[in-house]
């Protein structure tokens, strides 16, 4: 039997990125998962949305090329094969880097299922054939998610699809039903819209991205209405019945129906933490599958730990990858605990979505007393100039302290530039002094520098806020 310090079940952003820091602190690490390295995130989520959203954010730039002054002769079309192929030939070096990162590292990586026999001893099914049982003084579960579906719809990869299945369309539908405005709702809504595909979306909340910000749901809303998107809010869709000669026939709760090419069922994920031998093993599991861990990201047995999707929170591979570092470290000895306090994401919608910290209703909630500025990126030159300008930078203050509670970003490289509000928040910078950080001109950075500034009305960009 072999033996290992750590092993690690699950092979996405949480699990070899734990792999490899076991690997740089000296550990003999073994790093296994039943489907590619790279998990979800790699294969079938981040890399390949943000890939096909490229080549949509290509296509609606040569649509739009003579309001630059370039004359692009003939029609432009989308060919999804090729679309596919571009995204697939993106995922597939990347997976090889990861491969190359394992092997430099000296890990040794099982493809299999994974299944705890007892604490310390996994059971791996081969998936070339055959088992093989390991020892490990400590493991990690990162086993992550799955798209979930619903009963009244079953998944069938044809008509009825997840997001996986989203990544794969080699044909652009005529029209697609989204069943959600969530996060991945969204980024396909905006993306299918941008190939030419009509979009209907049905939202059972009254709002699409019911958990982020209610200006940036407003400002995507907004958006999803120019590009003629249809938005369903507060309702469900009780029955989807697949129609002869090929479509799908949805009736909505209130009786009015949807005819669709295909139904993309975009309801949230189901964590993988089923047939793991979680019980063998002695972890404690809620009623769906999460486990429970300490800051440490310590399971209810010491010697194993848990990461990303299977202990809740934000699905976020950033989060997963970082939470992957602090459990390889503790497992072997040291003492790292995880801070969620800055926690950046990006929603990769058209245009972006960054957000970190408090919404203003979360400040609300907890009573806080708080102050709001604000910079529309319409009087951003840098934003004008690219032809870009729709969105804001919003930030929520401590009124007492002037501490960031809170940034978020609606425009063009939102995801990349909320990372100087994280950073900022992070260091425990006040508002007025990361308006004092002299900003680059003309850049998109300066509309965070204009917005922290509005929150004590000095803005230089900004007309005086009315007194009340």
């Amino acid at each position: 039997m072999a033996r290992y310090d750590l092993a690690v079940i699950g092979a996405g952003p949480g699990g070899y990125v734990a792999a490899i820091r076991a690997a740089q602190l000296g550990a003999q690490t073994v790093l296994i998962d039943k489907d590619e390295l790279g998990g979800t995130c790699l294969n079938w989520g981040c890399i390949p949305t943000k890939a096909m959203i490229a080549s949509a954010e290509a296509y609606k730039t040569i649509k739009e090329a003579a309001d630059y002054g370039i004359i692009v002769e003939g029609e432009a079309r989308v060919d999804m094969a090729r679309v596919i192929e571009r995204k697939d030939k993106i995922v597939s070096t990347l997976v090889k880097g990861v491969h190359s990162l394992i092997k430099s590292r000296g890990i040794t990586y099982l493809q299999g299922h994974g299944r705890y026999a007892s604490p310390s001893t996994i059971e791996v099914t081969k998936a070339e054939g055959g088992t093989e049982t390991i020892e490990a003084a400590a493991s990690i579960i990162a086993t992550g998610s799955r798209p979930a579906s619903l009963p009244a719809f079953p998944l069938d990869g044809e008509t009825i699809i997840s997001s996986d299945d989203a990544v794969q369309l080699r044909h652009l539908p005529s029209h697609m039903l989204i069943i959600g405005a969530g996060i991945i709702g969204c980024e396909f809504a905006f993306l299918y819209n941008e190939f030419g595909s009509r979009v209907t979306m049905v939202e059972m909340m009254d709002r699409a991205l019911t958990f982020e910000d209610g200006e940036t749901s407003q400002l995507i809303e907004r958006e999803l209405k120019k590009r003629k998107v249809t938005l369903h809010t507060g309702t469900t869709v009780e029955k989807v019945e697949r129609r002869e000669g090929g479509g799908v026939l949805a009736t909505l709760k209130g009786g009015e129906t949807i005819e669709a090419d295909l139904v993309l069922v975009s309801v949230g994920r189901r964590i993988n933490t089923d047939d793991l031998g979680l019980e063998a093993a002695g972890v404690d599991v809620d009623e769906e599958g999460r486990i429970a861990v300490n800051e440490r990201m310590q399971a209810s047995v010491d010697t194993i730990y848990a990461i990303g999707d299977v202990v809740g929170g934000p699905l976020l591979a950033h989060k997963a990858s970082a939470e992957g570092i602090v459990a390889a470290e503790n497992a072997l000895g040291r003492n790292r605990v995880m801070n969620y306090d800055v926690v950046p994401a990006g929603i990769f919608t058209i245009p972006e979505v960054g957000t970190v910290g408090l919404t203003e209703e979360g400040a609300a909630e907890r009573g806080l007393d708080y102050l709001v500025g604000r910079f529309p990126l319409r009087a951003s030159g840098k934003a004008m100039c690219a032809g870009e300008t729709v969105g804001q930078v919003k930030v929520i203050v401590d009124a007492e302290t002037d501490q960031i509670l809170g940034v978020h970003i609606v425009g063009n490289h939102a995801a990349d530039l909320i990372h100087e509000a994280a950073a900022a928040m992070q260091a425990g910078m006040t508002a007025t002094e990361l308006g004092d950080l002299i900003h680059a001109h003309p850049t998109l950075a300066e509309a965070i520098m204009e917005a922290v500034h509005d929150v004590h009305d000095q803005a230089i960009h900004m007309p005086a806020k009315k007194k009340e």
